[in-house]
């Protein structure tokens, strides 16, 4: 069973009961034992474990880890520091210092959004090597759906950031009007002229927060 340490334990509880989890899980053990798959196994849940569920702020949403060695951590996005920059993180940079807000001392290691209440949430938690996509539609999707449809319904504000069609897809998750649902073309460089960048969603997410009595995020 899975220890989060934190208030999103309830859900994590749930859901492990259920079927599809057991076969997920099952079927994630010999995906472990026979083939190498990222992220790491104790980091599969960072984003949850970083990112309680009352202290989500906002949340990006992404689909997929990176499946390259090294790359994946458990946060949508993020690389280690001293990683290569995949050209979406490059992007996302690029978009927050062309925005002027607030930012920290930039690193590909997004851990420190995390901490202040960013849920950096794939739709799906794990990948095999080299395999994109290699762990879609086995179960993880409901698990996440769940996750974002706990926060979607729940009365406290929040800012959700869809980029791409594919993260988009789940704008019907987000049923409660209190939320900011922020939407573009995704930051890959196949998409990033076509909507991302320019989209300030980085400067109207800080706006929301700031308007609701919350700090807002160094980016």
């Amino acid at each position: 069973m899975i220890h989060v340490g934190n208030d999103w334990q309830p859900l994590f509880d749930i859901e492990q009961e259920k079927p599809y989890y057991l076969e997920l899980r099952s079927f994630l053990k010999n995906e472990y034992r026979t083939k190498t798959v990222f992220p790491p196994m104790n980091e599969i849940f960072n984003a949850f474990m970083l990112t309680s569920f009352s202290d989500t702020r906002v949340v990006i949403v992404g689909q997929d880890p990176y499946h390259e060695k090294d790359q994946a951590m458990g946060l949508s996005f993020s690389v280690r520091e001293g990683v290569e920059e995949p050209p979406s993180l490059k992007n996302i940079h690029q978009e927050i210092i062309a925005e002027g807000v607030e930012q920290g001392l930039w690193s590909s290691d997004l851990t420190r959004w995390a901490k202040q209440g960013v849920l950096l949430l794939n739709s799906t938690l794990t990948v095999v090597e080299h395999q994109a996509a290699a762990h879609s539609g086995k179960g993880w999707e409901i698990f996440t759906d769940n996750a974002i449809r706990a926060l979607g319904e729940d009365d406290e504000p929040r800012v959700f950031i869809l980029w791409g069609s594919y993260a988009r897809s789940k704008k019907s998750l987000i049923t409660n009007p209190s939320h900011l649902i922020l939407e573009s073309a995704h930051p890959s460089p196949l998409s990033a002229y076509r909507g991302f960048f320019g989209n300030n969603h980085f400067r109207l997410c800080n706006e929301f927060l700031k308007a609701h009595g919350y700090p807002p995020i160094y980016w």
